[in-house]
């Protein structure tokens, strides 16, 4: 009788969370994306990185060597921190701790930017920029997806050769704790310019293309499939047809709500402007759901989830590098 009980119980909790889910997406459809009208504002750039540390919002790197700046939701106020020690640009920075990370990120100029050689780390407490550990030789890359779980942050695909050629299917672990480096099973398929976002202990990895210019294909090559990356496991999934892309393009930010895989404007070879599109992917359903477009489409920038609302900064509003931006949207879904 009593293993009955638990799982009517569990069975209930199960139904109840998913109608609480369901409930939150309908919700989120009557919401709206406002530019937050701030006392001042930061440094344009795009190819950045935007990251929550505490109570605060920290806009790093770019093309060109650009300062931190730091947002106080609270305050609605831009502060400048330290410049980056070298130009940074395409890497999705990471939170660990009260540092912000930037692994496999790339320095210098279109077409061939190059990878930087060592971790670069922000440290929030004291304004200072730090050199990690060196990334392995053979293993080194721009534009690719990151995560940190536990102790651990995990490195995604990417691209050798600045926008030309060399996408990769790599998959790393570091180590936080001991500064070890660990090759994990090679994703389904090579993309950078892409978003990785954790949810259950599985990995997300949605839009991005095949940069290359070497080719004269830029922006063409876009990726319509998701691809999951299961950690204890260390094993890859794709998820079926129906659960690709809507509209493929490379450089979204993405983040989860719920059981909802949002994703959040990006870039396309078929549009000049920036796209504003958002969309939900139910990752219980695999279906997807058109939400709330951006006020101002942009790309090539990260999105923060911070108390029951997004938000997002920077990034270029049309394709390629201009005009770089520096208004910053919230939408909130509690």
């Amino acid at each position: 009788m009593r293993l009955k009980t638990i799982c009517i119980v569990l069975l209930v909790t199960s139904l109840t969370h998913e109608l609480l889910a369901q409930v939150s997406l309908e919700h989120l459809t009557n919401a709206k994306w406002e530019t937050v009208a701030t006392k001042n504002l930061p440094v344009k750039r795009h190819e950045n990185s935007f990251v929550a540390v505490g109570d605060r919002f920290y806009l790093l790197g770019g093309r060109g060597i650009k300062p931190v700046n730091i947002y106080n939701p609270k305050t609605l106020t831009w502060t400048e921190g330290a410049k980056s020690p070298i130009e940074v640009h395409h890497f999705e920075g990471v939170a660990y701790q009260h540092k912000i990370y930037i692994f496999c990120a790339m320095t210098g100029k279109y077409p061939h930017e190059q990878p930087i050689k060592n971790i670069l780390i922000y440290n929030t407490k004291t304004d200072q920029w730090e050199t990690g550990d060196e990334i392995p030789e053979n293993r080194r890359r721009g534009s690719a997806g990151v995560i940190v779980n536990d102790h651990h942050a995990i490195i995604i695909s990417g691209i050798t050769d600045g926008h030309y050629s060399g996408f990769v299917k790599w998959v790393d672990d570091y180590d936080f704790k001991t500064g070890k480096w660990k090759r994990l099973a090679d994703a389904p398929r090579a993309r950078d310019h892409f978003p990785a976002t954790l949810k259950y202990g599985k990995v997300y990895c949605l839009g991005g293309r095949n940069s290359s210019a070497a080719t004269n294909q830029t922006f063409e090559l876009t990726i319509p499939e998701v691809d999951v990356y299961d950690i204890k496991n260390n094993s890859w999934t794709t998820l079926s047809t129906a659960s690709n892309l809507p509209i493929p393009r490379a450089a979204p930010s993405a983040s989860f709500i719920g059981n909802y895989l949002i994703v959040i404007g990006g870039e396309t070879a078929g549009s000049e402007v920036a796209h504003n599109e958002v969309q939900a992917l139910s990752i219980k359903t695999g279906k997807w759901r058109k939400m709330p477009n951006l006020v101002t489409g942009r790309h090539a920038t990260q999105v923060i989830n911070y108390k029951k609302a997004l938000y997002i900064t920077a990034g270029s509003g049309n394709k390629g590098g201009k005009p770089e931006l520096s208004s910053i949207e919230k939408f909130i879904y509690k």
